[in-house]
């Protein structure tokens, strides 16, 4: 009599320098309904429907990723809230809560967010960054070309009365919103919110100068350090930002620092693009197509090409803003999202 054996385990997933990659970002669209100068081109090309991975697609391929070790997803565009039924891809992926996924996460512009609130804290979404580089309205509609802060100051109130924890993200830019950078600080702590700085990336061609507006977070927070003392956190949320505690403040300030203090000896993670491709570095421009293989042989048939996206994965990005470089990548950030 023949002895039936249980499958073995889908293999845990460790890059070729070791490294063990447990964090998913999934971008579910390329579309966004702002246009922030640091970010994309005023007038954007987006990639036709057919090109698109659906909802049912892009939640069949996370829950393989779940299956092969990813703790933590975090969604993102573009915008993830302007894409059609996006409340029942967070429904799907919700579901893996307790299951295999520690954390669903989003990163929002907040544009869109007052009607979804209350959906995604019942499809367990328990935080959330929302983009917000000044609180200044027309500042704001400057950087964003048209935006209009009230709307996020209003997906601001509904994600707190949904039980939502925020984190602002903030991109510190020279000459634009650098004297803000305070501000925001305590605003952010008055409110309850957590606050992280970046530092802007050079990702696809935009019409502004990049190396004009780069600026250290070095510099940037030289009048936080005036202001107040700093204490470093044992604090993570699984992405690259290294947090601190202020002393008078309960706000936790966090630090993505991807140009003055590489971080990639400790990445963790990998994306997932609404084509379908896997980009192993945010920074590089090669990338694992899985939308073919997945519907040729469904998700039990991307492991093979998992284990290719693993041993490729690169040492670092290799980000250089000075004038006159080309950007890391021809895609915009939108592309591959936060």
């Amino acid at each position: 009599m023949a002895i039936e054996r249980e499958a073995a385990p889908p293999r845990a997933m460790h890059d070729g320098l070791g490294r063990r990659i447990d964090y998913l970002r999934i971008s579910v669209t390329d579309r966004c309904d702002l246009r922030c100068r640091y970010c994309m081109a005023e007038k954007m090309v987006f990639l036709p429907k057919r090109d698109i991975l659906t909802l049912e697609e892009i939640a069949a391929i996370a829950g393989r990723f779940i299956a092969r070790g990813v703790r933590r997803i975090r969604l993102s565009g573009g915008e993830p809230l302007v894409r059609r039924d996006f409340g029942e891809l967070v429904q799907m992926l919700g579901a893996h809560i307790g299951h295999g996924l520690d954390e669903l996460t989003l990163t929002t512009n907040g544009t869109q967010l007052a009607p979804h609130a209350a959906m995604l804290s019942a499809a367990g979404v328990r935080r959330i960054n929302v983009s917000l580089d000044s609180l200044d309205a027309d500042r704001f509609a400057h950087i964003t070309r048209g935006g209009d802060i009230g709307r996020v100051l209003n997906g601001l109130d509904a994600a707190r009365a949904a039980g939502i924890a925020v984190k602002i993200n903030m991109v510190a830019l020279r000459g634009v919103n650098d004297d803000e950078i305070l501000r925001m600080l305590r605003w952010c702590d008055a409110r309850g919110y957590d606050l992280t700085l970046i530092e802007t990336m050079p990702l696809g061609e935009v019409a502004d100068e990049r190396t004009d507006h780069y600026l250290p977070l070095v510099e940037a927070l030289e009048p936080v350090r005036a202001a107040y003392d700093f204490l470093p956190l044992d604090y993570r949320t699984g992405g690259p930002a290294r947090y601190f505690g202020l002393s008078g403040l309960t706000a936790k300030l966090g630090l993505i620092t991807p140009l003055s203090q590489n971080f990639c000896a400790g990445c963790n993670r990998m994306r997932l693009t609404c084509q379908g491709r896997i980009y192993m570095c945010l920074g590089h421009e090669d990338h694992i197509d899985l939308k073919a293989a997945f519907r040729a042989g469904g998700p039990e048939g991307l492991d093979q090409l998992l284990d290719l996206a693993l041993a490729t994965k690169p040492v670092a990005h290799d980000f250089n803003i000075s004038r006159g470089a080309a950007p890391a990548t021809r895609r915009h950030m939108s592309m591959t999202g936060g």
